[in-house]
């Protein structure tokens, strides 16, 4: 067996568990770090005499450096290691939030947001990538959960921080998020190792050291490079690294990228625009924040729910699931705010639903690629993610400046991303998880 093999196949040791734990930190920062802008919208939008439309040019800024950051960064991760590509872009995340707190007008908030989200997406596709690799067969989706749980930890941080600030200066949410960045650049360089997978198929300077110190704290044998050979020169393990792979994998390529599109609608719509719309449709900046902060929260619950689903069935199926009920409730949802306690409730449900989608993005995609490709291909497709990322806040303040009201958009919003239930089907054939033989063996770890 290849290094993949073996650790798919073992049990996790407490060292994977710290990786895992590692990247949900930083994914937990990614949450903070884009959420900033939404808990803090109302009073931004208050201070530099921003519109519907302007605001939401504002969140997409951020949004559009995401997608720049995953398509032209991340995928970096595949040539030049995951680790590096986290550590260039968490001196980015630095930059970008301290600019922000200390931004003049709304164009150069808008700037350092767009470095803020060339950050995020660096780091989203290489910490997805660490985690999945890091973990076995049995465990990837419970581990791909608690690492995207880190993002609704994030997000419930800003919104508390927002709160705190509610009637002073809102930068302070800012300037906790950069210094933030900045703590976990040094606990990163000093915690978290190189993928091994990574190193296997590139093999730098000093690399089977490297691969053999990390199994050794995995508790797995050493390898020597005789025995990599031997198995890369027997057999092409998954049947996509040989000759036409791209011809196979276009097609699970270009359904990934959709699911990516319709549940990336969805989430940047219900987490960027809920507390305005419900300032504007009568709350309190207080209890609009609370409504908030109620989907955040839920989001650091529902990525584990999820993965502890996909522990027992296919993480595709699940996925499928939480996409229908998604977008049920965000429709009960918005006609449920009017009564506080009810719609924080309903909130929580909502955010742990829509954070359980992402959470099955990140477990059914990476597995859909080999080592070598791994990064790009999530890259890409997270990238691609944010053109309903991108379209979400835009299309929504421009509807909502043209009338729309709160309901409409999120009966709207909600179609979206019950379109990724459709999309998740066609991909059925392509999904390693979904074969009888993955399946079996899927069964046999369990039992």
């Amino acid at each position: 067996m290849n290094i993949a093999e073996r650790t798919a196949a073992a049990p996790m040791s407490g060292y994977q568990w710290l990786i895992v734990a590692l990247c949900a930190f930083i994914n937990c920062l990614d949450g903070f770090d884009i959420m900033a802008v939404s808990f803090t919208g109302p009073a931004v939008t208050d201070e530099f005499g921003l519109t519907g439309s302007e605001f939401g040019l504002l969140v997409s800024a951020g949004l559009i450096g995401m997608a720049l950051g995953s398509m032209l960064l991340a995928p970096f991760g595949d040539l030049i290691g995951r680790r590096p590509i986290i550590v260039i872009s968490l001196v980015l995340g630095t930059v970008g939030m301290l600019g922000a707190a200390m931004a003049p007008n709304m164009p150069v908030m808008a700037g350092f947001r767009f470095v803020t989200g060339i950050s995020v997406g660096g780091i989203l596709a290489s910490a997805n990538v660490i985690a999945s690799e890091f973990s076995n067969a049995k465990n990837r989706g419970l581990a791909i959960g608690i690492y995207t749980a880190g993002y609704g930890v994030g997000a419930t941080a800003a919104s508390l921080v927002a709160q705190t600030a509610v009637g002073g200066d809102w930068r302070i949410v800012f300037y906790a998020g950069g210094f933030a960045n900045l703590i976990a650049l040094v606990v990163i360089l000093l915690l978290l190792p190189e993928s091994v997978a990574y190193l296997e198929q590139r093999r730098p300077r000093n690399a089977l050291e490297r691969i053999n110190r990390t199994l050794g704290r995995m508790g797995m044998n050493s390898v020597s490079w005789a025995e990599l050979d031997q198995v890369r020169s027997t057999v092409d393990v998954d049947g996509r690294t040989g000759s036409g792979w791209l011809r196979r994998l276009l097609t699970p390529t270009i359904l990934l990228w959709a699911a990516f599109i319709t549940i990336m609608f969805g989430f940047y719509f219900v987490n960027s625009w809920t507390p305005t719309l419900l300032v504007e449709d009568g709350l309190s900046e207080s209890a609009a924040v609370t409504a908030g902060m109620a989907i955040s929260i839920g989001g650091t619950v529902g990525s584990v729910l999820y993965g502890l689903a996909a522990r027992m069935r296919t993480p595709r199926v699940v996925l499928i699931g939480f996409s229908l009920l998604s977008a049920v409730m965000m429709v009960v949802f918005i006609v449920s705010t009017s009564v506080l306690w009810l719609g924080f409730c309903i909130g929580v449900v909502v955010g742990a639903l829509i954070n359980g989608c992402i959470a099955g993005l990140y477990t059914v995609g990476p597995t859909l690629y080999p080592a070598q490709l791994r990064s790009v291909g999530m890259g890409w497709a997270l990238g691609m993610g944010r053109i309903g990322a991108i379209l979400s806040p835009t299309v929504a303040g421009m509807l909502r400046d043209a009338g729309a009201t709160a309901t409409q958009l999120y009966v709207g919003a909600a179609a979206v991303v019950a379109l990724c239930a459709i999309v998740l089907v066609g991909l059925r054939r392509h999904d390693p998880e979904s074969t009888p033989t993955a399946k079996d063996a899927k069964e046999a770890s369990t039992a």
